[in-house]
């Protein structure tokens, strides 16, 4: 287990953001709160730290039962990159919703741009998915995120991406 793992469930806005709004235990039912998605194609299990305006790390455990590994690959079950990918975004959808205090206003954070997306390891059933994602850029409208996703500390996944809030 690392670091980010065993860390504190409690996640607070920096100093730097200035309130301290406590955002408290972030479970999967705050999980369900912040995104839209559901089973089957939902990727982020709880929050195990989040830095309002900054960065959050996330957690997906991943299952032998995931629909995915029934045909990805049958007798080596693999997690699709993509996943990861849709995985770490939905992460960056909870950092954005808490962040730009989004909750309630009836706008979505929308998936726009994959950027220099590189796979290094494979993920495979019964592992914890750390999810780290950050802001590169933050904008009302546009946030330009980096993510990487790793297993016990080795990097599966490494992308920037792109995503849009708008209205739902």
């Amino acid at each position: 287990m690392t670091e980010a793992t065993a860390s504190t469930e409690r996640t607070t806005e920096s100093s730097a953001e200035g309130s301290g709004r406590d955002v408290g235990n972030y479970d999967i039912t705050r999980v369900l709160a912040a995104l839209p998605h559901r089973y089957p194609l939902l990727l982020v299990d709880r929050v195990a730290e989040l830095t309002l305006g900054e960065e959050i790390r996330a957690i997906k455990a991943v299952s032998f039962n995931e629909q995915f590994f029934q045909g990805h690959f049958p007798g080596r079950p693999i997690m699709p990159g993509v996943l990861q990918v849709e995985a770490l975004a939905q992460a960056a959808g909870i950092l954005a919703v808490e962040s730009l205090e989004l909750a309630g206003s009836g706008k979505l954070v929308y998936f726009m741009a994959i950027e220099q997306a590189k796979f290094r390891a494979p993920v495979e059933p019964g592992c914890l998915l750390e999810l780290h994602v950050g802001f590169i850029q933050k904008r009302a409208r546009v946030c330009k995120f980096w993510g990487e996703a790793s297993v016990e500390g080795k990097l599966t996944c490494e992308v920037q991406f792109t995503a849009m809030i708008a209205d739902a």
